[in-house]
């Protein structure tokens, strides 16, 4: 990779009146770098020794941090590292998929504690809203987790999933209800907390940016293949969303059809082709969900899918470096790590063949969170709203 670089947060003050811009920058320092002393924080951030010995005291007296180990030898009285306290804040996050629903706990670290999913033919609103109020308390009764507890809800869902019927084999009629639910506000009544809604793959490369390679990557562009392909940016070690939460949506891209004209990328390079060829080999595609961790049965269909959307997916890379200069370009999906190697391997491949001239040369890499990413990114969302500088 080369020379690793690390993105500080910035925007600390003295004074009194941003106290509390203060301690989420404390927190964020923490989250970053991991344990660190009130020494360590202060002299990284610009912030007096004084201003952050008294946010440290606050802020574990609230339950949010926790002391480490003294750290002994050297000069003067031990240093004692601070870390976020796993029990202090968690976080919900709820994906919703063309195929299946899925609910995670995450702590304060972003470490995922449970999860439920259910796997349906298309979302309807309503099947949202009664498996929210079914699942939702028993996740949190079986962690011993009060409400109170709990920063919010993320909510992690496809852009316009009224417009996907015909992929889906919906009727239109059933999933029509999605153009004009606002989701925040039923969410919101129905649990009592603070809903933050995103796009499915914005939430994936939130969880990306967080616990994956977003400690050694500040730019960085990022593929989730779903049922449908969507992406993500990172620039300057920000996640952008855009205006509609619906920048780097990727999907959308043009790429050659094979017979002189185009297509979108998602329509050869997602899950619903792959499942439609394993259908037509007279599989079950179903099992491309419930088989978490084996997909060598569905070969040769596999390996004919993973070419295709290899190639269609350098194709789309290269679109990507020739708008915004990334360091790397990220792979990820609801695929096990075998299959995201792979895939990975034959971008690169097929990337380092295509002519590319004027351009800093980003690298193909796997990412690191896997299949989850949408729901944990999600359930990330509240608590880096509430406790961490954006």
């Amino acid at each position: 990779m080369g020379h690793i670089r690390v993105t500080d947060p910035k925007g600390g003050s003295d004074q009194s009146g941003l106290r509390d811009q203060n301690a989420r920058l404390v927190l964020s320092y923490i989250r970053r770098h991991g344990a660190m002393a009130s020494a360590e924080i202060a002299r990284r951030s610009g912030l007096s020794a004084q201003t952050v010995s008294n946010i440290v005291r606050a802020l574990e007296g609230d339950g949010l941090l926790q002391r480490e180990e003294a750290v002994k030898g050297r000069v003067g009285k031990p240093s004692v590292p601070m870390a976020l306290r796993p029990d202090g804040v968690h976080g919900l996050g709820l994906s919703i998929g063309r195929r299946s629903l899925e609910l995670v706990l995450v702590d304060f670290k972003g470490q995922q504690l449970d999860a439920e999913v259910i796997a349906y033919g298309f979302p309807t609103c309503g099947g949202v809203y009664d498996f929210v109020r079914e699942q939702l308390p028993e996740l949190l009764i079986r962690n011993g987790v009060s409400i109170e507890k709990v920063a919010g809800l993320g909510v992690a869902r496809p852009n316009r999933i009224w417009e996907w019927g015909e992929f889906i084999n919906a009727p239109s009629n059933a999933i029509e209800d999605w153009k004009s639910v606002d989701l925040a506000q039923e969410l919101g009544a129905l649990t009592g907390l603070d809903i933050v809604v995103e796009n499915d793959a914005t939430a994936a490369c939130v969880a990306e940016h967080l616990l994956g390679r977003g400690h050694d990557l500040p730019d960085f562009a990022y593929f989730f293949l779903g049922a449908f392909v969507g992406g993500g940016l990172v620039l300057d070690g920000k996640v952008i969303s855009g205006r509609s939460h619906n920048a780097a949506a990727l999907g959308p891209l043009p790429v050659p059809d094979g017979k002189g004209g185009m297509r979108q990328l998602l329509d050869v390079a997602s899950l619903h082709v792959l499942e439609s060829a394993v259908t037509a080999a007279k599989l079950d595609g179903d099992d491309l969900r419930s088989v978490a961790s084996d997909w060598n049965n569905f070969e040769p269909a596999l390996s004919d899918w993973i070419d295709m959307t290899g190639y269609n997916l350098a194709i789309a890379s290269v679109a990507i470096a020739s708008v915004v200069e990334v360091e790397a370009i990220l792979i990820d999906g609801a695929f096990p790590p075998i299959v995201r190697e792979r895939l990975t391997a034959r971008i690169r491949d097929a990337f380092g063949q295509l002519q590319i001239t004027g351009i800093e040369i980003p690298t193909i890499e796997p990412a690191e969170v896997g299949r989850r990413a949408r729901s944990v990114g999600a359930a990330l969302l509240p608590i880096h709203a509430g406790y961490f500088v954006n």
